[in-house]
């Protein structure tokens, strides 16, 4: 299974029409199956939703490549938010 950023990042974008992506890897070790992403997904599909609901579309969009990732860590931001957070 293909777990690079790139592929992340594509398939963020693809599934939910976000706005910005951000996917950063770390490996911790030496085995290519012990991979840490953190992401910042900017979608207007997040507008209206509470946190939990925007983290679980990113986890059903991720639920292949999920149980394959050693650690996973997530922000997600409507436009509005995001702006704010650029602005500061």
């Amino acid at each position: 299974m293909d777990l690079s950023a790139d592929f992340l990042w594509e398939k963020l974008q693809r599934e939910l029409e976000v706005e910005h992506v951000e996917v950063e890897v770390e490996d911790k070790t030496l085995n290519c199956w012990a991979s840490s992403f953190r992401v910042l997904v900017v979608s207007p599909k997040f507008e209206g939703k509470p946190l939990l609901q925007r983290h679980r579309l990113v986890n059903s969009c991720l639920a292949e490549e999920l149980p394959h990732i050693h650690a996973f860590e997530q922000k997600t931001l409507t436009l509005e938010q995001c702006s704010r957070e650029w602005q500061k």
